[in-house]
């Protein structure tokens, strides 16, 4: 899985144009969430309402992700992506528009009009996710996936690093019109990169299969297979309960007593550590004991969340929440490159959309129980049983999958 040139999946000029569309593409999306996260606290001060943020995404994402990845297994996958690409612009320019030119809808709705745009673009990334993800495969040789895999988290947490900083203090010092503005700016420009990609020709299918037959196929493969199965599983319950990012609003009012600035700051914390472990993976890639450190990094993730749950220094919380963006990426990485290689290329649409349901839709059902249990819960105690969560789900599929635990790549 190692290659003596770290660099060798971007001297691919198709695969340049991919990653920088899709970095482009993360800017808008993460400096949006930040701002809707910020602006939905602004109206309702209620952490049921911030989690229900990432619900209305993950609604209309977990009905639509198994059909979509059978569309991204018949139909090409540039074209998906630029027709749900164009549809994320959409929504983007629906959110400027209600909160600048016709804001009296919100004081007249409330948040409901946001929660529907959201609703929306749940949908275009439940056909855009696995295009997304087939797509890359075809963009490089096989022996590549592994140092694709690195330099797509190394470049996709630099936008996840900027994203949420950028969108804080736009929104913090210039207001949320010319905020929302850059969102509909950067997801043009993703929609121009991913233009300039050569169309590539769909992998021949091996049988023919009604929509049904392709489904049952898609999910026999992947529940028969231990090492994806315990892979995906693994990753969704941790970040299902220890991702905290939906309450960072609270825990930056609260505890840090900061606003919006601290905000992207701190959900800017992660992607720095993940950035970092990145460009150390590139140059020395850990596949070797892959299981084992998959297993090791999840735990270490649920450690650092409960840690942080308990931190009051904004110096101390922003390192914390970097070492964890650290653990997770290694685990990120293994798990990509994991179901890229053990996939068929017909299949790529397919098994990636369940994968994106095991671990796309946690963030967004992860932030609905985030907010429901630091409403049940209170919000220092809510964080430290989502990281508990994470140790506990390490030890369970430790033992369940034997061939998870000792895979070597």
């Amino acid at each position: 899985m190692t290659t003596n040139d770290a660099y060798a999946a971007l001297r691919i000029k198709d695969y340049r144009w991919f990653i920088i569309a899709r970095v482009t593409l993360t800017f808008a999306i993460q400096i949006q969430s930040v701002i809707v996260g910020w602006q939905v606290y602004e109206l309702t001060h209620d952490a049921l309402s911030l989690g229900m943020i990432g619900l209305a995404e993950a609604i209309p994402y977990l009905c639509v992700a198994l059909f979509a990845g059978h569309v991204a297994d018949i139909i090409n996958r540039k074209k998906i992506i630029l027709y749900a690409g164009s549809i994320y612009l959409l929504c983007a320019l629906l959110l400027f528009l209600v909160s600048t030119e016709f804001h009296p809808i919100l004081a007249k709705f409330g948040v409901y009009p946001i929660f529907t745009i959201i609703f929306i673009t749940g949908l275009a990334r439940g056909f855009i996710s696995p295009a997304l993800n087939a797509f890359a495969a075809q963009l490089v040789p096989r022996h590549l996936f592994g140092n694709a895999s690195t330099w797509n988290s190394m470049l996709w947490q630099t936008a996840a690093i900027t994203g949420p900083a950028f969108g804080g203090l736009v929104y913090g010092f210039w207001g949320i019109g010319q905020a929302y503005f850059f969102v509909i700016f950067f997801s043009a420009l993703s929609w121009f990169f991913f233009f300039l990609i050569e169309k590539k020709p769909m992998p021949e299918r091996t049988k023919e299969e009604n929509i049904w037959q392709s489904l049952s196929t898609g999910l026999k493969f992947v529940f028969r297979d231990q090492v994806i199965l315990g892979a995906i599983s693994l990753d969704m319950i941790a970040v299902f309960f220890g991702g905290a990012v939906s309450i960072l609003p609270i825990f930056a009012d609260k505890i840090l007593h900061t606003g919006a600035e601290g905000l992207g700051l701190m959900r800017a914390a992660p992607a720095v550590g993940a950035l970092i472990m990145s460009y150390v993976q590139a140059h020395n890639p850990l596949f070797k004991n892959a299981g084992r450190n998959l297993l090791v990094c999840v735990f270490g993730f649920g450690v650092t969340t409960i840690l942080f749950a308990l931190s009051e220094n904004i110096y101390l919380v922003f390192s914390l929440l970097m070492l964890g963006g650290m653990f997770d990426n290694v685990s990120v990485i293994i798990r990509q490159t994991i179901v890229q290689l053990f996939t068929p290329d017909e299949m790529r649409g397919r098994v990636s959309s369940i994968n994106g349901i095991f671990v796309g839709s946690s963030n967004e059902l992860g932030s609905f129980e985030s907010g429901v249990a630091a409403k049940l819960l209170g919000l220092i105690p809510s964080i430290i049983f989502g990281g508990s969560m994470t140790i506990v789900t390490v030890g369970v599929t430790s033992f369940v999958a034997p061939k998870l635990r000792s895979l070597k790549m």
